[in-house]
């Protein structure tokens, strides 16, 4: 979403006044998605009153922040170490994420417990998702079991997005949908199993209700 990315770009200014070595810090490559995240977070969540606020107590963004670096570990073959942290994660923020998982620039999990993400997944650009959102496989054979969701999906609070399905850039998975099939971008798709249907202008602001 462009607005996602602008109101990312514009979030650094927070960190203006910090210590030097703080913002030097802040400088590394995933210091600069840590303020791309606080930024994002703060776009799409009006109750974020602070960055502070973001940073400190938002459980969805320590678990991307979290899964950033057991998805590295992952990619070292440090397959122990990154399961690892990424349990570790889970008890702490109830958001499961595999390391194997790929995941795009701005994920933003909002309320974050019970939301699981499968090793097979791949996330792209400006995703958001609710809480208890499942992106799950439905193989038992190591191959791409999980769904691929592209630029500016969202998915709401309990829905289901199971097996290699690919959901289109810019489409909103309803609340409790459960989706087994490919959908074209632009896509709002509702029910069990979920029916696709094209985005209308004023269709997505109908019934917010339908993905929160």
């Amino acid at each position: 979403m462009v607005a996602a990315a602008r109101g990312a770009a514009g979030g650094a200014g927070y960190l203006a006044g910090a210590p030097g070595r703080f913002r030097r810090a802040f400088d590394w490559p995933l210091g600069l998605r840590v303020r791309e995240d606080i930024a994002s977070a703060r776009l799409r969540d009006p109750a974020a009153r602070s960055n502070a606020e973001v940073f400190w107590l938002y459980p969805g963004v320590h678990a991307v922040w979290c899964h950033r670096l057991a998805h590295r570990l992952w990619l070292r073959r440090r397959f122990f170490l990154a399961r690892a942290l990424s349990q570790l994660a889970r008890a702490a923020t109830g958001v499961e994420i595999h390391p194997g998982a790929t995941i795009g620039r701005r994920l933003f999990i909002d309320h974050g417990m019970g939301v699981v993400i499968g090793e097979t997944a791949e996330l792209g650009d400006d995703v958001m998702l609710y809480h208890g959102v499942t992106l799950g496989g439905r193989s038992l054979t190591q191959e791409k079991r999980h769904p691929t969701l592209g630029d500016g999906v969202l998915v709401g609070a309990g829905a289901s997005v199971i097996g290699p399905v690919v959901i289109g850039a810019g489409s909103v998975v309803g609340s409790g949908a459960v989706v087994v099939r490919d959908a074209p971008p632009k896509s709002m798709l509702t029910g069990i199993p979920a029916r696709a249907v094209p985005i209308t202008p004023d269709g997505f602001y109908i019934d917010p209700a339908i993905y929160i």
